[in-house]
């Protein structure tokens, strides 16, 4: 399942690595595309779900907005 989240609090590279690498420490994710404002991650929903994507973004200091 492929999914965009769009997060808040980042402004610079650093922020787009630390989502990154948050995301890819989930078991589960291929991270498509992280950019400031939006990460695309494709997820195996039978290894973890939504919300642990959400969480892991949120335990590197940054916000998920839901439409």
């Amino acid at each position: 399942m492929t999914t965009t989240l769009k997060v808040t609090g980042m402004s610079c590279g650093h922020c787009v690595g630390a989502v990154r690498r948050a995301l890819e420490s989930v078991p589960g994710v291929k991270v498509e595309t992280v950019e400031i404002g939006a990460a695309t991650v494709t997820y195996d929903p039978a290894a973890t779900a939504r919300e642990a994507l959400v969480d892991a973004i949120e335990d590197a200091g940054y916000e998920v907005k839901d439409d």
